[in-house]
């Protein structure tokens, strides 16, 4: 390999153990804890990489990260901090830093960071195995299926700031490509407590969808798990901390900013999960259930109180533009009094007039609507983002009335244990 990596930290310490992982995966490492020479070295010995601690005595690391960039634009650098928050991670990434890695990192997640920048040319890891195709159609029914499609990820990695609709923190994401097979990933900036975005992982469907796995939770994953499924992106690393940002209450940003950063067909395929016999979950007052189809189909019924009232919604999934055209742009919603409730239990603290359709019990306060059936089309959002929750596409009708999380989730269980 022989690929130069330039690592600069002011702990001797770190130097060292960074430097006897990287020698053993056959890059040539320099190191230095002096910050201010970095440039010189960067300009004589011209390395492939550079590990760059945030917190400096003589600079701060942000600082030189922009010395850096402006003075060599193509220089790839990965951020390392012992402190690091999602707004350090946000303004690194701005700047140009290709990752941000938070101490102490795991070793796995260190290489993968370090492949993952540098095109994987470092074989650093085997593959996962290809996961096998999905199947509970029933004989004739399964040849129209939605066939098998090419795995996708992101040409570039994006970086999104905003607000937590329920933490009312600032908060945002750091998405990055990923390669076949991995599946779409909730990392902490350490990279050492990854959650798959997979159904096993849900640990609280009340008003938003939050999964949970080796004591590090993400809330509110579903508006950006449904623009990931709406544009059929399969394989992805979403690098955040506690609550991705809620935009503008919708999945339109997220779409867009997929789109500008470039969405690649990779070498691989994903199968459908096809639905052949019909399941059902629920009762009279609610209710949700699949079929076969070939391909996703979703009817969705509403019924809330006035100003709301009963709001129908036919969608099929037929492309990206299909879905960014009718669904990513409505919003979420809720009653002035709904968010009295939910500020009493700690939620909805980020709930503000342009994130939110707000209504009395006379009429929406905030804001003029999108679409007529605003209400039920954002429902479907939810929906769209939930189904994501089984790792793969699915092929099959849905009809819901009244439903929410925890009826989709539930539909979701039912599937899963039918497989």
């Amino acid at each position: 390999m022989n690929e130069t990596v330039l690592v600069v930290d002011d702990e001797e310490r770190i130097r060292s153990s960074l430097r006897g992982i990287l020698s053993d995966e056959g890059f040539r490492v320099l190191e230095t804890g002096d910050a201010p020479s970095v440039p010189g070295i960067i300009a004589r010995e011209n390395p492939a990489l550079v590990l760059l601690d945030v917190w400096m005595p003589e600079m701060d690391g942000i600082e030189l990260l922009r010395q850096i960039k402006a003075d060599r634009p193509r220089t790839r650098v990965i951020m390392i901090s012992g402190h690091a928050n999602i707004q350090n991670a946000v303004a690194a990434t701005k700047l140009g830093a290709e990752d941000f890695i938070e101490k102490p990192f795991s070793v796995s997640g260190l290489l993968t960071a370090i492949e993952r920048v540098m095109g994987g040319a470092a074989d650093l890891h085997d593959p996962p195995e290809a996961p096998a195709a999905a199947t509970i159609a029933n004989g004739a029914a399964a040849k129209a299926m939605l066939a098998a499609q090419p795995q996708r990820t992101i040409a570039r990695s994006i970086v999104m700031a905003g607000q937590g609709l329920h933490s009312g923190l600032k908060t945002g994401v750091i998405l990055h490509p990923a390669p076949v097979d991995s599946g779409i990933v909730f990392s902490s900036l350490a990279d050492q407590s990854a959650i798959a975005a997979r159904l096993e992982n849900v640990t609280d469907t009340g008003y938003n969808t939050t999964l949970t796995s080796g004591g590090h939770s993400v809330r509110t994953v579903e508006h950006l798990m449904s623009a990931l499924h709406g544009l059929g992106i399969t394989n992805l690393m979403v690098k955040t901390e506690d609550e991705i940002p809620v935009l503008d209450g919708s999945a339109l940003e997220f779409c867009r900013q997929l789109i500008e950063a470039g969405i690649e067909e990779q070498a691989a395929v994903v199968e459908p999960i096809r639905i052949g016999r019909p399941i059902v979950v629920g009762n009279q007052a609610e209710s949700i259930r699949i079929e076969a189809a070939a391909k996703l189909i979703i009817d969705y019924t509403l019924e809330y109180p006035a100003p709301i009232g009963r709001q129908q919604v036919h969608f099929e999934l037929d492309s990206p533009e299909t879905y960014m055209r009718e669904i990513a742009p409505a919003r979420t919603f809720g009653f002035v009094r709904e968010f009295r409730k939910l500020s009493e239990m700690g939620l909805a603290r980020g709930g503000r007039l342009d994130n939110v359709i707000l209504l009395d019990d006379e009429k929406i306060v905030n804001t003029t609507l999108r679409f007529a059936d605003e209400f039920a089309r954002h429902k479907v959002l939810d929906l769209v983002g939930d189904l994501y929750l089984l790792g793969r596409p699915i092929a099959g009708h849905v009809t819901a009335a009244r439903t929410g999380h925890a009826d989709n989730l539930a539909l979701l269980r039912a599937i899963r244990d039918a497989l």
